[in-house]
């Protein structure tokens, strides 16, 4: 039987909870599928999260919120794979700006859009 891929996310607790209780959380003895950003979380731990989510073969989608994406531009304007796909979404506090999302920056350049 073909298992399908997880999804991963790196957030906020509100959003982070939002997506355990849609059923999106996955736990084994080893490692977790998400990663709940608070203030006092190191921006070092963010990043090797990514890392370790971008090279792991069973997930499929990266959700970050954007404004933990921001933090963490650096890594994932060098990112490039497309397989786990990054998707940049809002959140509670922070409003989702498309002019800050690095992925439709680059679809609206294809696109022949200004960017």
């Amino acid at each position: 039987m073909d298992v399908g891929k997880l999804i991963a996310i790196i957030g906020d607790e509100d959003t982070v909870t939002g997506f355990l209780l849609a059923g999106v959380g996955h736990r084994t003895a080893d490692a977790t599928n998400f990663l709940i950003v608070k203030a006092d979380t190191k921006l070092i731990e963010v990043e090797e999260s990514f890392k370790t989510f971008s090279t792991r073969d069973d997930i499929g989608i990266i959700l970050i919120t954007q404004h933990v994406a921001n933090d963490i531009r650096h890594v994932l304007k060098d990112y490039n794979q497309t397989i786990p796909t990054v998707l940049e979404i809002p959140s509670k506090e922070h409003p989702y700006d498309p002019e800050q999302d690095y992925i439709m920056q680059r679809v609206n350049m294809f696109l022949g859009g200004q960017g």
